[in-house]
């Protein structure tokens, strides 16, 4: 009987261990019990999200110093998410290459202004007189 008791109180705090905490609806000490995030950072991560909820996790790694997609990547493992959705390291992979593509290509170029008509100057040739052959 002890030993039923005793796995499931172990059972009970494993599911909770790996609980999903929404980093919009976390507490400071739900934060505090990821791995990783300690009392500074779960500071950092509530002052920011009084300024508005985290849309996702792009959301949170641009406004929240100390955290990148390395951090994130261990965070979500240990039951971060925002909006629900855990870090998928592949997809910010990506939206950050494509990101650096657009930053690196040219700039479109406005169109310039077209030339100005040429000056009434020049006459045009069939208006000139011809050139005389010599005798």
């Amino acid at each position: 009987m002890l030993k039923k008791l005793f796995f499931c109180v172990a059972f009970f705090f494993a599911a909770a261990a790996f609980a999903a905490v929404d980093v919009n609806q976390a507490t400071e000490a739900d934060l505090d019990g990821v791995n990783g995030i300690g009392p500074g950072l779960s500071q950092r991560i509530l002052a920011e999200r009084e300024k508005g909820e985290f849309k996702d996790w792009a959301d949170l790694i641009e406004r929240v110093k100390g955290i990148g997609d390395k951090t994130a990547t261990k965070f979500s493992a240990g039951g971060l998410t925002v909006q629900g959705k855990r870090f998928n390291a592949a997809a910010w992979a990506r939206a950050q290459a494509k990101a650096k593509n657009k930053e690196g290509t040219a700039p479109r170029q406005t169109p310039t202004k077209s030339a100005s008509p040429a000056s009434q100057a020049a006459e045009p040739a069939s208006q000139q007189p011809a050139a005389q052959p010599k005798p």
